[in-house]
């Protein structure tokens, strides 16, 4: 793993990475607690770019996610408490001026099923899979990428052994051939997929040397990740690179 540059000094608490088509910039937010805005950095860690969400509130922002057409997804679906029962993904179609406002993707878990915490999402095929984060597995629940209100269908779940954790933020690769999944330490790699079942397919786990709590990853290219953490007692609070091959 290499360290790129350190994140903006301004960003305690950056949650997410995530590039958008149409800006050179690296863009992130920060969770529950923190303003209702994204932010635009460059590779030297210079932040460039301050939007506020004119109607939407940082409930819990978590991840974030891009289509091909320059939208970008915030997810506000975290959950530690468990207590949620409705959760947002906000699409922000302009990072141009200073503030915007976003169109709301809203969701509930289906009848029956216990509150969820989430952490991670990725866009595919537009249906959002978003991951449960919890100690013992992840459940996948898929929601449509459409304006309104949604019941969240489940569609994958992994039981994690000794050597997996939650997991804190997702992607999947430009070709939609790959998917990552990052927690502190490592990362699952998911391959050859030929459904939504993800975890019927080939997993790997890619180890890291060092353990931080990382919150954001995307794909660079096919082969190389950006992954980023939050700064605590002076560690952390970076941006890095990471092969995946």
């Amino acid at each position: 793993m290499i360290t790129i540059t350190a994140l903006p000094s301004t960003l305690k608490e950056a949650s997410a990475i995530q590039k958008v088509v149409g800006s050179h910039l690296l863009w992130t937010i920060e969770d529950s607690g923190n303003k209702n805005r994204i932010y635009g950095f460059d590779l030297h860690g210079n932040l460039k770019k301050r939007i506020t969400i004119s109607n939407a509130k940082n409930k819990d922002w978590e991840d974030l996610t891009s289509d091909n057409f320059g939208n970008l997804y915030i997810g506000d679906f975290g959950n530690n408490k468990k207590k949620r029962k409705n959760f947002t993904i906000y699409k922000v179609s302009s990072i141009v001026n200073e503030e915007t406002s976003a169109e709301k993707i809203k969701f509930t878990l289906p009848k029956g099923m216990k509150s969820q915490d989430f952490e991670s999402f990725f866009l595919l095929k537009n249906n959002f899979y978003i991951f449960s984060k919890d100690e013992k597995e992840t459940i996948v629940f898929k929601v449509p990428n459409c304006k309104g209100k949604h019941t969240a269908k489940a569609v994958s779940n992994l039981k994690f052994d000794k050597h997996l954790k939650k997991i804190t933020s997702a992607a999947v690769c430009p070709n939609e051939k790959t998917i990552i999944l990052l927690n502190h330490d490592r990362l699952l790699k998911i391959s050859n997929f030929e459904t939504d079942d993800f975890f019927k397919a080939q997993i790997d786990v890619l180890k890291f040397k060092h353990n931080s709590q990382k919150e954001g990853i995307y794909f660079k290219d096919h082969q190389t990740v950006y992954i980023t953490d939050e700064g605590d007692k002076g560690e952390g609070g970076k941006l890095y690179e990471f092969n995946i091959n």
